[in-house]
């Protein structure tokens, strides 16, 4: 018989998908982007406490959570692409007249 593979830790960025596996509470399933594992909590075998932003379907955050989870119902998805950042351009300038 072999052994279990070891449950993924949960890190700051990643993003869960949460259902009625994770915990009962997930009646409507949750998409959360983790801010950070609370290990100093001290919780039942194969559950643990963490922190983390609900997103919406545009991948915005609309509230931060603690939520209470079972791991093996945690479900992984590929992080949402980071938004483009505004790139400055120098303004065109016009030579200075003397004279």
């Amino acid at each position: 018989m072999t052994a279990p593979a070891p449950l993924r830790r949960l890190k700051a960025g990643d993003v869960v998908w949460l259902t009625r596996e994770a915990s009962p509470q997930f009646v409507t399933p949750l998409r959360v982007r983790v801010i950070r594992e609370i290990p100093e909590r001290y919780t039942y075998d194969g559950w643990t406490w963490f922190e983390g932003y609900q997103l919406d379907g545009k991948g915005g955050a609309v509230a931060k959570r603690e939520l209470f989870v079972r791991r093996e119902g945690v479900r992984w998805l590929d992080a949402p692409p980071a938004p483009a950042r505004a790139v400055r351009r120098p303004l065109p300038r016009t030579p200075a007249r003397v004279g």
